[in-house]
Order: structure tokens, then C-alpha cells, then sequence
């Protein structure tokens, strides 16, 4: 059912794109926002992980670097039945981490120096098996396609005013000041309508990577905390991408509404808490998913 509900929404997003268009510019404004659509989706399906990547600094991690940290992020992996991915850095006080590529053959994950300077092993573990489940899910490509389509649309309502008088236009000043009001709104709603649906899938199958939906439920406690009290500047000043993080670096509140790029917190932790139950996990400490092959992160 996630995934019927991840597409449709994409669905409506791509849609509601050319509706924007139609409603500036008639036919001919429909077919160049279809244009604009499958180009912008080409270049981000190409670029988008070098991007945001760049973005935040992220420098790459290797076995000699980060020994320890590398043998994780490979053992857990391989319980997900997945390739290694680019492991990266990102120097930020902020405890976080988000997935970026295409696909699982062009995956990144990338964590923050806050995040290793707060969790243990097992919520470091937890957290990495979140991301690759977001990489086996392909929710990074879904993601990305979604930020790129709002982003479209929002750069349309920018330019509203422009086509206002374009004698295609079949709604006139009405259909201009609709789309300036109503259409960077809905986009938005509609993007995190699917950042939320894949962050709760995320979870679930992240936990069961690791064996330790505890581990998860404790880092999550953490790195929500942590995030509220530190700042993600980057973040701040590319909002754009915040549904990319495993918890929202930006401080605008944590409810559980049609507003929040993550669900809340606490329901993602009752979540986790239940599946515990249903696995058999103890309901205190988690246990350790695996032994570390070497010592400190690197």
C-alpha cells in the first residue's frame, strides 16, 4: 500500500505540473511544462546525489579513513542485500544523515560528525539501516523527482505574473493569482505527504535490517534532540532538502501534520516499540547487531 500511495501521489505532483502550466498558458503552456518536467527529472536522475553531496561538504570515506565506521555500513549491506554504497562525512554539529542516488548500484550514504559524536554502535547501526533501506526502496530516486517537481512548480508560480497576459491563458488574472497562492502549497503538501509515507516504511524496514528496532527508536530519541538544539545552516538555507534527512535538520517544530517534512518523532518511535514487540525484542537495552571488525570510527 506505500508504494501504491508513493506513486500516486509522484502521480498527482507530475500532474498538478501541467496543470500549473495549462492554466498560465494554455495548451502550448501544458506541453512546455511536460517539457520542462522530463528534462529537469533527467538532469536530476543523473546529478542530483552529486549536488546535494556538494552541497553539504560531504567528503568520502574509505576503509583506511574510517575503518571501523566502513565495516558497519558493508556488513549491514550485506544483510540488506545490497551494494556497498559511498560512504561520506559531512563536518556539521548537527546530528543527522541522509541517502542520496539513483539506485542501489549508485547509492551514498552520508552521516554528520554530530551523529558520531551522540550514538552508540547500535543507534549508529540502527540509523545506516534506515538509510539503506530509503536505498533499497528507491526512495532516493522518488525523492529527488518529487523536490525537483516542486521546486518546477514553485519557479512557475514565481513567474506567474509574467504570462498574465498571455491571450492563452484560459482563467486570465484569476488563474494567475490562483497558481501564485495555491500552487507552491499544494506542491509542498504533496512532497511531504511522500517523504512522510517513506520515512515510517523506512523505519520498519531499517529495523529489521539491523535486528534492533530499539537501536533505531533510541537514535531517532537522539538525533531529534540533537537537531533542535543545533543548527544545520545548509540545511536552513536549502529547504529544499530536508526531507532528505533521517530527522528534520530545520526548526520549525515537530507536529505531525500536513506541514512537517517527518513524521512525528514520537509516533515513529511507538512504531518501532511495537515492532519490537512483535519480534520478541527486549523492551529495555537493545543488544549489539553485530561485533565491530576494528576499533574507533577512524
Amino acid at each position: 500500500m506505500g508504494y501504491v500511495r508513493t506513486a500516486l501521489l509522484l502521480a498527482g505532483l507530475t500532474a498538478f505540473f501541467l496543470v500549473v502550466g495549462y492554466m498560465l498558458g494554455g495548451e502550448g503552456g501544458m506541453v512546455i511544462a511536460l517539457i520542462v518536467a522530463l528534462a529537469m527529472n533527467f538532469f536530476a536522475y543523473w546529478n542530483s546525489d552529486k549536488m546535494v553531496l556538494g552541497m553539504y561538504g560531504a567528503r568520502p570515506l574509505d576503509p583506511q579513513s574510517a575503518p571501523d565506521l566502513y565495516a558497519m555500513v558493508r556488513d549491514l549491506a550485506t544483510r540488506a542485500d545490497l551494494p556497498m554504497p559511498k560512504l561520506y562525512l559531512i563536518d556539521n554539529p548537527q546530528p543527522n544523515a541522509f541517502a542520496t542516488g539513483r539506485n542501489p548500484e549508485n547509492a551514498a550514504v552520508a552521516v554528520t560528525t554530530g551523529l558520531l559524536g551522540i550514538l552508540d554502535r547500535d543507534e549508529v547501526a540502527g540509523v545506516i539501516a534506515h538509510e539503506l533501506a530509503h536505498v533499497r526502496n528507491r526512495d532516493t530516486l522518488i525523492m529527488t523527482i518529487a523536490a525537483t517537481i516542486a521546486g518546477a512548480i514553485g519557479m512557475l508560480a514565481n513567474f506567474a505574473l509574467f504570462f498574465g497576459n498571455n491571450r492563452n491563458n484560459p482563467l486570465g488574472i484569476v488563474g494567475v493569482i490562483l497558481v501564485m497562492v495555491l500552487a507552491p502549497i499544494a506542491a509542498m503538501l504533496v512532497q511531504m505527504a511522500i517523504s512522510r509515507t517513506r520515512e515510517y516504511e523506512a523505519d520498519r524496514v531499517g529495523a529489521l535490517i539491523c535486528g534492533q528496532p530499539l537501536a533505531l527508536a533510541s537514535a531517532l530519541a537522539k538525533l531529534q534532540r540533537g537537531a533542535a538544539r543545533v543548527d544545520n545552516e545548509t540545511a536552513e538555507r536549502n529547504p529544499a532538502t530536508a526531507h532528505m534527512f533521517i530527522v528534520n535538520p530545520l526548526h520549525r517544530g515537530g507536529v505531525d501534520n500536513l506541514f512537517s517534512t517527518h513524521p512525528n518523532t514520537e509516533n515513529r518511535i511507538a512504531r518501532l516499540r511495537a515492532l519490537a514487540r512483535e519480534m520478541g525484542a527486549e523492551a529495555t537495552a537493545p543488544a549489539a547487531p553485530f561485533t565491530p571488525r576494528r576499533g574507533p570510527w577512524g
